[in-house]
């Protein structure tokens, strides 16, 4: 859902410009309203997760739903929130809830992680959203990035625009290899959220990892290869969010005769 543009121009997350608020940008995509893959993904409208801190210097008091991140570098800047310097600063924004990463907001850093640009994270109470952020992100929508004046509030949009801003290391994922590990979310959250044991979902998950199993023992450790790359960036927190939120509710976890899907989580 974080992830979701959505076409019906009812929505709050319609892809249209606001023009009461001059800084954000129009979603560059036009994407199905039920489903859609990005990146190896498949979103579902109706997805909603649960999620926590990422890792940070150090821990913000409990009680903080969400966190907001800036990030100083040469060319990117970030929120009014930053302190005042001479280069340009960029921010991202990132939600905080029941003790699991948002895997949207993990994308993004580990994103800001593997090209090496520095960042500072700050807190924000989603219960008391500052007017700045919802000036900025519709409905205060996490997680949100400022690139070159420009505020981006989606994690798609974040991720290419720091890969066209910052080449170096390339992170683009092959064509080809975009879609490996794609309905592995949506068959996740069809099993969390299956109430009868008899009903397939937890076999569709199963099948679904024993397919990228055989992958991954064909052309690993990596989607790409030995490169990380930005399917990566994305399956990764979402097979991170699989196993807790499987233990945590359904007392379930990746079985041990899918080795390299655990090898894989573990990299």
């Amino acid at each position: 859902q974080a992830d979701l543009a959505q076409s019906d121009p009812t929505l709050p997350y319609a892809p249209q410009p606001d023009q009461a608020r001059p800084n954000s940008i129009p979603y560059t995509h036009i994407l199905p309203y039920r489903s859609f893959p990005f990146y190896g993904q498949t979103y579902q409208r109706s997805i909603q997760c649960p999620t926590v801190l990422p890792r940070a210097a150090s821990p913000p008091p409990e009680n903080i739903p969400c966190d907001h991140i800036d990030v100083p570098t040469s060319n990117v800047s970030y929120g009014p929130s930053a302190p005042v310097v001479p280069t340009s600063q960029h921010s991202i924004t990132t939600r905080l809830r029941d003790g699991f990463h948002c895997p949207f907001s993990q994308r993004v850093l580990l994103t800001l992680e593997e090209k090496h640009l520095p960042y500072d994270m700050k807190l924000i109470d989603l219960a008391n959203k500052p007017e700045w952020l919802l000036k900025i992100s519709p409905g205060g929508k996490v997680p949100a990035l400022k690139l070159d004046e420009n505020w981006i509030a989606d994690s798609d949009v974040i991720t290419q625009s720091l890969e066209e801003k910052f080449p170096d290391p390339p992170l683009e994922t092959p064509p080809e290899k975009g879609l490996v590990g794609s309905m592995i979310f949506s068959t996740f959250i069809g099993f969390l959220k299956s109430k009868d044991p008899n009903d397939g979902a937890e076999q569709a998950l199963l099948s679904e990892l024993t397919l990228f199993n055989d992958y991954i023992k064909e052309n690993g450790p990596f989607v790409n290869g030995k490169n990380i790359s930005a399917v990566d960036l994305a399956l990764g927190p979402k097979l991170y969010h699989l196993e807790i939120a499987l233990s945590h509710y359904k007392q379930w976890s990746v079985p041990d005769s899918l080795p390299h899907v655990k090898s894989y989580m573990k990299v």
